[in-house]
């Protein structure tokens, strides 16, 4: 008898944790600002409308920035925030390339305008991510909406957690499944990298600091990385110029970055690693042999799945006056 009633209690527990996440779940839903702020969604849209032609490169600086968010503490614009002490999650080695605050900032003190303590600074970066790729010719994605923002933010998370250019597929992986992730979406994901940019750093060690001849890391096309030597990374040290990670297709979002790949040049070690997988590559050969509309809905799966990542709704955080500053 006492067993019974024993699992009867931990099939309460258990359904009531999953009734909890359910309704975590159903508060993120489409159009979430319909009767609070009705305008919200169109704000945002128009805003990048006007401002990301004119600034192309932006919307891989945002896709990044969503990502980075994601990948720590989930998606509540802890990336956003400023931290006194210099410790917060901006100031992570991965996020001191990460451009477009500002704007971010623009966008927000216009919804507050329209509709004060209404609009998170989460729910506006994936929006502003998600349009900044539509208006440069990428894919669309469904941005349930409905998130609320942290009030932590911290260095040491966000560089333990991020994805690392050095890292090998196992370790990929692993930051990936923490977040509930899997394969498809790191293989996915890393495909924003045909519209990105970075600089040597991520790279030098690649070039001039490994096994092969001349230094070059021997997974790397020769060609490839004596041009890359010549005429971008011309010494190790060199940390100002800007390289294309799909190098004569950067500005098109396409399958090009996974040609670049089988081809061993893709810019980062992480980039490569997607290879040394045997479910990986033929995840990528599955890509390049399909429609290229088939990488376009694959990757908009890949892109909502991650704007769920641990968000903050109902209660749970709050809704910042400005996105860099905690509510006091």
């Amino acid at each position: 008898m006492a067993g019974t009633s024993s699992a009867r209690i931990v099939l309460v527990v258990v359904f009531g944790v999953l009734a909890l996440i359910g309704s975590a779940q159903a508060q993120l839903q489409m159009n979430f600002y319909a009767s609070s702020c009705p305008k919200a969604e169109q704000i945002v849209l128009d805003y990048v409308k006007q401002h990301i032609p004119n600034a192309p490169s932006l919307a891989a600086s945002f896709l990044r920035m969503h990502f980075h968010d994601c990948i720590v503490r989930g998606c509540d614009a802890s990336v956003l925030l400023n931290n006194t002490s210099g410790q917060a999650e901006k100031n992570a080695v991965p996020n001191l390339t990460l451009r477009g605050f500002d704007f971010i900032e623009r966008v927000k003190s216009l919804l507050e305008a329209e509709c004060p303590g209404v609009v998170s600074c989460a729910d506006i970066l994936t929006l502003v991510a998600r349009d900044s790729v539509v208006t440069t010719g990428g894919p669309f994605w469904n941005v349930p909406t409905g998130r609320r923002d942290g009030v932590i933010s911290n260095i040491t998370e966000a560089n333990t957690n991020i994805p690392s250019p050095f890292h090998n597929f196992t370790t990929l992986l692993t930051l990936f499944s923490n977040q509930g992730l899997n394969l498809t979406d790191l293989v996915l994901l890393s495909g924003g990298h045909t519209i990105g940019i970075s600089h040597c750093p991520a790279v030098s060690r690649r070039l001039y600091n490994s096994t092969g001849p001349g230094g070059i890391n021997p997974t790397m096309d020769s060609e490839y990385a004596e041009n890359l030597k010549a005429n971008k990374c011309k010494t190790p040290s060199d940390n100002t110029t800007i390289l294309e990670m799909d190098p004569g297709s950067r500005k098109t979002f396409d399958l090009s970055y996974y040609s670049l790949l089988l081809k061993r040049r893709g810019l980062f070690q992480s980039d490569a690693a997607l290879t040394t997988d045997s479910t990986s590559l033929a995840f990528i050969n599955q890509l390049l042999t399909s429609p290229p509309q088939f990488f376009f809905d694959e990757f908009a799966k890949a892109m909502e799945k991650m704007g769920r990542v641990n968000v903050k709704t109902g209660s749970e955080g709050q809704i910042r006056k400005q996105c860099a500053l905690v509510n006091n």
